[in-house]
This record gives structure tokens, sequence and C-alpha cells, in this order.
């Protein structure tokens, strides 16, 4: 803008850049500052805006001192004292960097301040015109960070932020996990059901196999039953059969000795017979001789008077021996008859005792028919049961055979009937989980698995969060510890400054215990007045200028950056804090190794300072730089 060409020594400490208003002052802390790579200037809305007119290009190039300090360089890659940061812009809005006569990028250039601990877009490091009054425009969160990058305490503010980052995105984690975990758990909570449901199925088609198993062996037994049963009744035939057989080889020995008794008592009955014919024959013989007897004593007596004349004719017949005769056969008729009653007691006696043989008889052989019939009927009955015993060993080898393909042999102890019904009840209950389908185990164990994944992993991030939330506060409570720890020395160094100004003031942490809403709060009372926050609308601009410059000198021994500046730091102070300021300024850089660069249009107050004077004036149009000895 200002300048066709300047070459602008700075030294070590305080360097004072002076001269009247346009002569070029502010232009030389915007060429140090585009030259470190900043974009954006109070001066222009574009860098092309920067060049001379009547110019195509600009350049301007940076000496950083890179000697040896504590045994080593501040860029190790470069052993060299000095380096050379070039940038260059041009009027078709093409820009570049050059770093040691070698292209470089931005972010080259970054790294590279980075190594010097220099930040250009902090203004605490490179305070612009204005800046002073814009620093009490700034939230009390804008100063405290840009305090932290000023001192280097940025990465404790990294350290916290990237543990909340950590932290949120655990918590998203947790909270995506934990919503995934809930539609696992309800669809786990269906598949379950399901699964229940297939378990159920499967132990009714277990429950149906064991009583297919049962059913079969309950005919076993059944059958076995059905065997054992007619074998029974087999044996009690066969025992009926042995007993009929005994009654009827019993019935035959009686039969037969009934028979022989009959014999015998027909024998009996004939010789009675033949008694009876002989005393029939011996009671005709004697009632014939007693008849003949009886007409031989009627004709004797009639014939008496004959007889005795013809004595001698009748003396065989006489009538004593006649008598005798009849009493004989009277007697032995008697004794006959006797005999005849006895033969009729004795016949009455045998024809007895064969009507009790002939009963007997018939009624053996009545026996023996009823035996026969018995046992022609035992013995078709026996036939019977041999076929149904040889058809029940069939069928139970059979049903043997079919059950032990359901499985070993188990003991039943319910009813075919029983058996069927549960069947029929189990199938019912088969036919209501027709639906269930073997891929809901494999389901089941995929969600379950899925689920328990997800579980494990929700209490890895539940854990991790802790973890993490310990980190937090720890790292929280680190990093407010040294913000403390630094706002404490800057305050005391801060109220002794403004001790000096005749005005109090108090440097303190606001909010500290929420990082992201912890701010620098800055308190100043003038003229004896109760320190309130300074801002742009309570103090006025000489105060403003005043406390944050007096914040700024109470800084300056904690800053990093080795280069720092102001542009017009003493703008609306009255003299007696523009000379307080810069001697203040003096003595804080005095013993440390920065370079500071303060530009005022008073560079009066420095004159008898201990400072690197540098004026520069606007001849013909052309800022020209001259140092003072």
């Amino acid at each position: 803008m200002s300048y066709e060409y300047a070459r602008v020594p700075f030294r070590p400490g305080v360097n004072v850049i002076g001269g009247p208003n346009g002569s070029g002052k502010s232009s030389l802390l915007l060429a140090i500052s585009v030259g470190l790579g900043q974009s954006y200037t109070e001066r222009s809305r574009k860098l092309s805006d920067l060049i001379r007119w009547g110019k195509d290009k600009a350049r301007v190039t940076l000496i950083l001192d890179n000697s040896t300090r504590g045994g080593k360089r501040p860029v190790r890659k470069y052993n060299k004292d000095q380096l050379f940061l070039t940038r260059v812009l041009r009027r078709d809005g093409k820009y570049w960097f050059e770093l040691e006569n070698s292209a470089a990028t931005k972010q080259d250039v970054e790294r590279l301040l980075g190594k010097f601990g220099v930040d250009p877009d902090n203004m605490l490091i490179i305070m612009h015109q204005n800046m002073v009054e814009q620093f009490s425009v700034l939230s009390n969160i804008e100063k405290l960070r840009m305090v932290e990058a000023a001192v280097g305490l940025e990465p404790f503010r990294e350290n916290v932020l990237q543990a909340q980052h950590k932290l949120t995105r655990i918590l998203s984690q947790e909270e995506s996990v934990s919503k995934l975990l809930e539609s696992a758990e309800q669809t786990l909570n269906y598949w379950r059901e399901q699964y229940a449901k297939y378990q159920e199925k499967k132990q009714m088609q277990t429950k149906r196999r064991f009583l297919d198993r049962e059913l079969s062996w309950a005919e076993v037994e059944r059958r076995e039953g059905i065997l054992k049963a007619l074998q029974a009744d087999r044996e009690n035939e066969q025992e009926n059969l042995n007993r009929i057989d005994e009654e009827t080889k019993t019935a035959k020995g009686q039969l037969t000795d009934q028979q022989n008794q009959h014999e015998a008592l027909k024998e009996t009955m004939k010789t009675v017979l033949d008694e009876r014919f002989s005393l029939e024959r011996g009671i005709a013989e004697n009632e014939a001789t007693v008849y003949m007897v009886q007409q031989l004593l009627e004709e004797a007596a009639a014939l008496e008077p004959e007889i005795q004349k013809n004595a001698s004719q009748f003396k065989l017949f006489r009538r004593e021996n006649l008598r005798e005769m009849l009493s004989n056969s009277r007697q032995n008729l008697s004794k006959i008859n006797e005999k005849v009653a006895e033969n009729k007691t004795k016949m009455q006696n045998v024809e007895e005792a064969a009507e009790k043989v002939t009963s007997h008889v018939l009624d053996n052989r009545v026996q023996l028919a009823l035996l026969q019939y018995r046992k022609e009927n035992v013995t078709a009955d026996l036939k019977k049961i041999d076929r149904a015993v040889k058809d029940a060993k069939a069928n139970l080898n059979e049903a043997t055979a079919k059950a032990e393909q359901s499985g070993a042999r188990i003991a039943v102890i319910k009813s075919v009937a029983d058996i069927l019904d549960e069947i029929r009840v189990t199938d019912g209950h088969l036919a209501a989980l027709a639906d269930v389908s073997e891929d809901i185990e494999r389901m089941y164990e995929s969600y379950s698995k899925l689920y328990l994944e997800l579980k494990e992993k929700a209490q890895v991030v539940a854990e991790n969060r802790e973890k993490t939330l310990e980190e937090v506060k720890t790292r929280l409570q680190a990093w407010r510890t040294v913000m403390q720890r630094l706002l404490e020395r800057v305050n005391l160094e801060y109220q002794k400054i403004m001790g000096q100004t005749l005005a109090t003031g108090e440097v303190r942490l606001a909010n500290g215990h929420d990082i992201e809403t912890a701010g620098l709060e800055i308190l100043v009372g003038f003229k004896g007045g109760k320190p309130v926050a300074l801002d742009a609308y309570t103090q006025s601009g000489g105060e403003r200028t005043t406390a944050t410059m007096s914040f700024l000198l109470a800084l300056q021994q904690h800053v990093r950056s080795p280069f720092r500046a102001v542009d017009e730091y003493d703008i609306h102070m009255d003299p007696k804090n523009r000379e307080m300021i810069a001697r203040m300024l003096l003595s804080m850089i005095k013993d440390t190794t920065a370079q500071y660069i303060v530009i005022t249009p008073s560079q009066i107050t420095f004159a008898q300072q201990n400072a690197n004077i540098i004026t520069v004036q606007n001849v013909e149009g052309k800022s020209v730089v001259r140092e003072v000895a």
C-alpha cells in the first residue's frame, strides 16, 4: 500500500514505530500479519487491495530467528540461524508463500509458526489498530480462549474438549446402542415368544413321538395280555380236557364195574329164576301129589267097602301111607313155598340191584356221552385257542417289531384309550402350532446373540462413559487448576498495574465448572468506583484502553509467543497513563527474549527509554522508514 520498498530492522525487546497519522506505521504491522498468513485485514476486503497502486504484485519477506536456544533450534529441519518466509500477492488474486526460496503452503507456514509459538490471528499477540477497543467488546468466553492460546494452555482445553467430544461421541453411541438394544430387545421378545412356541411345538412333537412309542408298547402289552389270556385259557382248557379224560377214565372204569356187576346180577337172577322154576316145579309136583293123594283118599273112602272086600288088592294103598304121603307133600310144599318166598325176596333184591346197576350204567353212559361231548368241545376250543395263540403271537411279534422302531421298551401305566385321548389332544396343540417353523430357532439364536453383543457393547460403552466422565472431570480439573493459577498470578500483576493508574481491578475465571461457558472476567474501577465488568458501554475510551493495556501487560510474562505487537495502544489515554503504560511495557519486556512492536503516534513517550525507535514518514506518497539510534 504505502511502500515501494522498505527494509525494517527489528531488535529484541521493545520496537517503537512512530510517525504522523497516514505515514504508514500500521502498514508495517499489516505487512507482518499478511506475511505470517493472515487473510483478513481491517484495511481491505481482499488481499489484492493491499497492492500499491500501479503495481501488479506485492511482496513481504520476514526474516525469522532460528538461532540455537538451549542447545536446539526452533525449527530443526533447517540448520541455519535465519529463515526467510515470503508471501507474494498478485493483482489477479493469486497468492503464495515461499519458504527459503521454495514454494510453501499455508499449512507449511502454520506448522512453521507453530514451532516458533506465534499465532498471528490472536489479538493478544498481534493487536491491530482499533483492536484495543474490540477486545473490550469480546465476550468473556472469547477473551478466555485468546488468553489460553496466547499463553500456550490450549492443549489443556483441547484435552478437555477431546474428552468431552469423546464423551459426546460415547453418549451418542450409548444412545444409539440403547436404541438398538431396545429395538433388539423388542425383536428378541417377539422371537422369544415365537421360540417359546417353537419349544412348545418341539415338546409336543417329542411328547407325540413318546405317545406313539407309548402307544406301540401299550399295544404290545395289550397283545401280550391277549396272548397271556389265551395261553391261560388254553391251560384251563387243557386242564379241563385232562380232567374230562380223568373223569372219562373213571366213568369207563365205573361203567365196566357196573357192567360186570350187571352181568353178575344177570347170572344171579338166572340162578334165582332157575331156582324159582325148580321150586315152582316142586310146588306143582307136590301140589299134584297132594291132589292125587287127596283124590286117592277120597276114592279110598268111597271104595272103603270094596277095599274091605278086596283088602288084598289095596294093601299097597293103605290109608296111612297115603296120609303120610299127603303130610310129607304138604310139608314139602310148605318148605317149597318158604323157599319160593325167599326166592321172591332174593329175586326182588336182585331185580332192585339190577335196576340200580342199570340206572348207574345208564348214568355212566350218559356221563360218558357228556364227557365225550365236552371233550369234543374242549378239543375244538383248544384248536381255536391254538389258532388264536398263533395269531396273537404273530400280532405280538409284529407289534413288538413296530414298537422297537420307536425306541426301547418303556413301562406303560396308561391304557390305550387314555393314550389315544392324549394323542388327540396333542395333535390339536400341534395343529395350532402348525405355522411355527424351524427357522424360529435360528432367528431366536441370531437375535439372542445380537442382543447379547449389543448388551455387552452397551456395558462397554457405559464403562467407557464412566471412564470418559472421569477423564473429563480430571482434565477439566487440570484445566481449571492451571487457568486459576495463571489468572491468580495475572490478577496480582493486573491489580498492581491498575494501582499505579489509581484504579482498581480484578481478573478472574467465570463459570469455571463448564469449559464451554467459562470466560475471562475483567473488572475495573476508576475514580474510587466499585470494580465492574470491562465492556464497551460502561467505561470511557481512555479507561477501556488503560484497562486493556494493563491486562496485556499483566499477561506478558506468560505469553509464549516470542513476537508480539500492538497498534495505537495509547489511543484515548491521558499523558500520565500513556507514560506509565510505556514504562511498564519496557520493564516487562526488558528481561525477556520477546520482541515487542509498539505502534504509536506519540513515540516521544519512549524517547528516553531503552527502546528501538523506528520512524515512518510519507515523502511524496512513499513511506520511508528510519531507525533512530
